[in-house]
């Protein structure tokens, strides 16, 4: 799937960056003049992003006449923009590495992956195809574009978008992350199958049942 503005025409593009430039939204007059499109094509295309909840009608600016509609990027709409979280949060594992070393990085990630689950709610379906589909659906919303699959007898869950694939190429053990999320929010043990920064076609995963403590 085809993510940020790269999945809009041209014209869509241009109208999103000019209303990223206007801090205080922007008229559809103004934006006539500057795509150099008509009236007609400046509304389509504002309803079309406003159906999709990335642009909003905000209150006009008043100017003593008569008040002209004017438009700005909602928060969903800003998110299309670039951002360069790769490179500080590698800087961020690096310096934590640096200072605590490697395990306790490793220890640290995996709290995280399991306080981000427990801020959801907990993954109901208990065994399957149901609970491949439903951890697969958790995983699509964080963008691993994530699908229920079946091996043999087996349903498991693939995701062919690592979210954090350039920071885990430097930094294998984010992986943990991963981990311990699907972990908590499932309440059972996953194992990492194929991974896609270990040369695999997708990050695949199996999950089972928990080992129990001996008695």
């Amino acid at each position: 799937m085809t993510h940020g503005l790269a999945r809009f025409g041209d014209t869509q593009q241009r109208l999103l960056r000019q209303l990223l430039l206007s801090r205080d939204g922007i008229g559809v007059e103004d934006l006539c003049q500057r795509l150099h499109v008509s009236h007609n094509a400046v509304r389509q295309h504002l309803t079309a992003l406003t159906v999709r909840g990335l642009v909003e009608r905000i209150a006009p600016v008043p100017t003593g006449g008569r008040p002209q509609a004017r438009y700005a990027l909602t928060p969903e709409g800003r998110e299309l923009f670039p951002r360069n979280y790769g490179a500080i949060a590698a800087a961020l594992v690096a310096q934590l590495q640096a200072r605590l070393g490697e395990n306790e990085v490793g220890a640290l990630l995996q709290e995280l992956g399991a306080t981000v689950a427990s801020t959801q709610p907990r993954v109901q379906a208990g065994s399957g195809e149901a609970l491949a589909r439903e951890l697969a659906q958790r995983l699509d919303a964080l963008g691993y574009e994530a699908v229920p699959a079946r091996h043999g007898d087996d349903w498991q869950v693939e995701a062919f978008n690592c979210v954090f694939h350039g920071l885990a190429k430097q930094h294998p053990q984010v992986c943990k992350f991963d981990l311990a999320y699907m972990e908590a929010a499932t309440g059972k043990r996953v194992h990492h199958m194929e991974c896609i920064v270990r040369g695999g076609h997708v990050c695949r995963f199996r999950l089972s049942e928990p080992s129990r403590a001996p008695a």
